[in-house]
């Protein structure tokens, strides 16, 4: 016999508290809906974005990495510490002051990725024969491959664009995940 979830059941006593805040749910889905269409609406702007985001990352990582360099001195990996947070410092820096390579290389590093995932998906999925759905898995496999694939061929043509369209299509179904999320807590509010 089965029977339907309560979510209280699986949230505990903060099922209400939750409900209570659909709006906050819905909110940021329509913001993040808001930056979807933005970046869609200038693919290129959106990829100087995640370019310079990514660029700011590496630098914020570099310069921990050197502070703590110094902080562990007489651990006797000084210089690799040291070396390591300049390198990532300076990878960051790059990628300000020459956003179209950094957006060719971590567009040709997506599309490694891409290839790399898609190929390990299939044959996982291809050895989980003869469980049920196993199919799927091959089938997201040969997808995520043929995607890598695609922006392999088209790199470093499609470096202006890819970045930006990820981050866009991200944003958007990010906040329409939200906004639905919201519409069903509202409902379940009593």
């Amino acid at each position: 016999m089965t029977h339907a979830i309560d979510p209280s059941e699986t949230m505990g006593s903060g099922a209400a508290e939750l409900r209570s805040k659909w709006w906050l749910f819905m909110l940021l889905g329509v913001g993040l809906l808001v930056l979807g269409f933005v970046a869609l609406s200038n693919i290129l702007v959106a990829t100087v974005a995640s370019v310079f985001f990514v660029g700011v990352m590496m630098m914020a990582a570099g310069i921990a990495e050197v502070i703590h360099a110094f902080g562990v001195r007489t651990w006797g990996s000084f210089a690799l510490w040291l070396l390591s947070g300049l390198v990532y410092a300076v990878g960051g820096f790059l990628a300000f002051y020459n956003p179209l390579l950094a957006a060719s290389v971590l567009t040709l590093i997506l599309a490694a990725t891409l290839i790399v995932a898609g190929i390990l998906r299939f044959w996982v999925g291809f050895q989980s024969r003869p469980e049920q759905g196993w199919g799927w898995v091959v089938f997201s496999g040969l997808i995520t491959l043929l995607a890598g694939i695609v922006l392999a061929i088209g790199w470093p043509f499609n470096t202006l664009w890819v970045l930006g369209l990820v981050l866009a299509i991200d944003l958007t179904m990010q906040g329409a995940a939200l906004v639905a999320f919201g519409f069903g807590l509202k409902r379940g509010v009593h």
